[in-house]
């Protein structure tokens, strides 16, 4: 209804009005505090429907940052600088890129470094781990062990673990090491949210909770600590029944009903990645090896688990890299909805990597938000992409169809999948705008430029769409009287300035529920 506009007042941390200058100035009163923006441009805060916010700020200041790392020697010098400064009984690391795999990346490569503690590092997209001699030791890894479910441990010739793990395997090692300690959670938290609420981001939705993490929101949020919202969906596995994962949503869900904390979800992962052969595709693998994987969940559980979910009012949300994998989410989906009748839950498929051209208008037809992270839609110059080869050229077209998708109607929103990414909004439009990846990555011609974005797209993706997406239209993701003053100030105006330089804006001030949480040093309001 007034799509631009000069001014906005907001009392106990609401907004009361919208309009000129002139208008808004006239309601303020002996005691208003006036912020004057000079002009610059004021969006709502930006809402991160896809995001691992308490792992990604654990990450900050417990973990090797190993996303650098282009050698095996830089990355041992990564972790062995970080294991020098840390006391902690199991040394952490994440980052590796897909230059490390099984070929190079062993328990001896860490053994050198980290010889004397236990030691994990995951991939850059936490599909993958590799940990050293003293975790196989202490989480008891012999020749005979058996792998996990929709797991795998790596080994040698002889059957011998190699220490890389893959998928599910990880989730199992991890219970068989000490955990990470409550302490170190909050500070991650805490060091999470600011990290957010410097680029600009006032809401989130974590897409993949389980019990220690959900008590760690907890706290913060009753403890007043909460400097953004926070939605959650809760994890469901294969090992799971319809019986065993509705008890558990359902408890969650009524400890923490919202409107600031709210775990309405359930988060299936339903293939890997590309990374470890693990995708499910509808069509084999393109390269000379060939083959697929199958669903982590077979189709009869995908149609009772949706079906019983759908129908007590959860929203589903499903990790897909394959078109395999988004094709079995959406007969899930189909499924539900034949049984249950339509509502509007904005079931989510997040990553949308391949999606087969005969299912695009399947996602608008059944009402399922394409959940989309668009810096990985680029051609990076430094990391090659293991997905091209097994995607291979007939199917490159249907590679993050993000513009084809918002053409056939799909519901969508935008999101980063941080610590795997960046969380940075701008970088983030930037390349859904180009396509191309970030200048300070190099040069690369754009990735199938017909799909890109435009700035209002990606903006209403990260604002009105991703509020809609964590079931809070009605609290946020606009400016408009009624919703919560949650808005951010920008040094430059995304819509009208040249594309290569909104990667570079910078957030002056982020506001949440009318009380700062994040000042720009430059900021002079």
């Amino acid at each position: 209804a007034l799509p631009l506009a000069q001014a906005l007042a907001a009392t106990a941390g609401k907004i009361t009005h919208i309009g000129s200058s002139s208008e808004i100035a006239a309601l303020a009163g002996p005691h208003t505090r006036v912020l004057d923006g000079q002009g610059d441009l004021v969006l709502p805060g930006f809402q991160d429907a896809h995001i691992h916010l308490l792992w990604g700020g654990t990450d900050l200041i417990n973990t090797a940052y190993l996303y650098d790392a282009t050698t095996v020697q830089e990355l041992q010098a990564d972790l062995a600088r970080h294991a020098a400064k840390t006391d902690a009984a199991v040394v952490w690391g994440a980052g590796w890129q897909s230059l490390f795999g099984d070929h190079n990346l062993t328990r001896e490569v860490i053994d050198a470094v980290v010889p004397d503690r236990p030691c994990l590092i995951y991939d850059g997209n936490f599909h993958n781990a590799c940990i050293n001699s003293a975790a196989i030791d202490l989480i008891g890894i012999t020749d005979a062990t058996p792998d996990p479910m929709n797991g795998h441990i790596l080994r040698d010739a002889t059957g011998r673990a190699t220490g890389m793990l893959h998928e599910e395997a990880i989730a199992w090692a991890l219970t068989h090491l000490p955990e990470v300690g409550p302490e170190t959670h909050a500070r991650g938290l805490r060091a999470g949210q600011a990290h957010a609420n410097r680029h600009g981001i006032t809401g989130v939705l974590d897409p993949s909770v389980i019990d220690d993490n959900r008590s760690i929101y907890a706290a913060a949020h009753a403890a007043g600590e909460l400097t953004l919202r926070v939605a959650g969906a809760c994890l469901v596995t294969a090992a799971d029944t319809v019986e065993t994962a509705l008890a558990r949503l359902r408890a969650w869900r009524a400890a923490h009903p919202g409107p600031d904390y709210h775990l309405h979800s359930a988060k299936f992962f339903m293939d890997g990645g590309f990374e470890n052969r693990t995708a499910a595709m509808v069509e084999p693998y393109a390269d000379a090896q060939g083959g697929s994987a199958p669903t982590m969940f077979s189709p009869e559980q995908i149609r009772a688990l949706f079906t019983a979910l759908d129908a007590d009012r959860f929203q589903i949300h499903v990790h897909c890299i394959g078109d395999g994998a988004t094709r079995a989410a959406l007969d899930g989906f189909q499924a539900a909805r034949e049984a249950n009748g339509a509502w509007p839950p904005l079931h989510q498929i997040a990553h949308v990597q391949l999606v087969h051209p005969d299912d695009l208008a399947r996602f608008a037809e059944l009402g399922v938000m394409a959940n989309m992270q668009p810096l990985w839609a680029a051609t990076d110059p430094i990391i090659p992409d293991p997905a091209t080869d097994l995607i291979g050229p007939a199917r490159a077209h249907m590679t993050y169809p993000l513009r084809s998708l918002i053409s056939a109607g799909a519901p969508y929103c935008t999101n980063s999948d941080w610590p795997v990414s960046t969380l940075n909004p701008f970088e983030i439009i930037y390349t859904a705008v180009t396509r191309q990846p970030l200048p300070s990555r190099g040069q690369a011609e754009p990735f199938l430029p017909d799909e890109r974005m435009t700035v209002e797209q990606a903006v209403r993706g990260y604002t009105t769409h991703a509020a809609a997406a964590s079931w809070r239209s009605h609290i946020a993701g606009a400016l408009r009287p009624g919703l919560s003053a949650d808005f951010i100030l920008l040094d430059r105006d995304i819509f009208a300035c040249p594309p290569a330089e909104i990667a570079q804006t910078r957030v002056l001030l982020t506001v949440f529920q009318g009380r700062e949480v994040h000042r720009d040093p430059i900021c002079t309001v």
